[in-house]
């Protein structure tokens, strides 16, 4: 048995002899074509190489790509911005045309509230119903509060305190003075209504 492992040990040392002689002559190889490539470019390897028309090619190619990348991407992104502008332009300027009109619809109840005969509060009521049609065509929509709600700040102002008479509770809506309303979920005319205190 230690005679066979002694056969096996010469064999791996002539093996690895045999590798190691191998490697070297690779080595010396690649050092010689090394050498020879210099030789036949005229140039050593520290020098830069020339790059060839193919390649400034497919550079000057790539970097075409890249702008034109660039450039769609910031026209997109433009085209966007300017779609969101537009809409919210025209929203903006529908909320304000309606602003002007709202003091017609107050008008109007008024006129409701005060009329006398039936024909004539029919006439109002019509007119009143119209009004509302057209508003919520365009997005805008009245903001409900009525008598006994409680008083929300966000969607109201207090133009007048009043008392709390018995049983009322206090920062409670006594009663609407003026509608409000809203548009996209926007406030664009505050409730004016008188509070309990």
């Amino acid at each position: 048995m230690a005679k066979k492992n002694g056969v096996q040990n010469e064999n791996t040392a002539a093996e690895a002899e045999k590798f190691k002689n191998e490697a070297e002559k690779l080595r010396a190889e690649a050092e010689k074509l090394k050498l020879e490539t210099e030789e036949t470019d005229g140039k050593t390897a520290d020098e830069p190489k020339e790059p060839s028309e193919l390649e400034k090619a497919l550079a000057s190619a790539e970097d075409y790509k890249r702008k034109w990348y660039s450039v769609s991407a910031e026209y997109d992104n433009f085209r966007k911005r300017n779609a969101q502008s537009v809409s919210a332009a025209y929203r903006d300027g529908a909320a304000e045309a309606v602003l002007k009109f709202l003091p017609v619809a107050d008008n109007f109840g008024y006129a409701y509230d005060s009329a006398s005969d039936e024909k004539t509060k029919t006439g109002i009521d019509k007119v009143i119903k119209s009004f509302a049609t057209v508003l919520r065509s365009l997005g805008i929509e009245e903001i409900k509060i009525s008598a006994g709600d409680p008083f929300d700040e966000s969607v109201a102002e207090a133009v007048m305190n009043c008392p709390c008479a018995e049983g009322e509770m206090p920062n409670t809506v006594k009663q609407v003075i003026k509608k409000g309303y809203r548009a996209d979920g926007k406030v664009i005319r505050f409730a004016q209504v008188s509070v309990t205190v």
